[in-house]
């Protein structure tokens, strides 16, 4: 495994505790193919979805600059995906 890989790895599991920044991170290292990501627009949508749910006042601008390049079909399994992840976060938390 690679510095970029390592670094992913350790962000998404930052975000998985709810750590509304490392969400953010990786809303836009999908985004944009940056930090070892691959351009995902339905996992940078469910990122900066996370990010904004847990406070990053950036990410809900993030994200609804990435839904202008994707499908109603994309948005909703993005939504979905950051739904199950939030409530895996908070069953976690609580």
């Amino acid at each position: 495994m690679n510095f970029q890989q390592a670094l992913l790895e350790r962000r998404i599991a930052d975000a998985g505790r709810g750590d509304a920044d490392a969400a953010y991170d990786l809303g836009v290292a999908f985004s944009t193919g940056t930090s070892g990501a691959v351009i995902d627009l339905v996992e940078a949508h469910k990122w900066f979805n996370l990010a904004a749910a847990c406070g990053n006042a950036d990410a809900g601008a993030a994200r609804a600059d990435v839904a202008e390049d994707m499908t109603a079909r994309e948005i909703a399994t993005a939504q979905r995906a950051a739904r199950d992840l939030l409530a895996s976060i908070r069953r976690h938390a609580a």
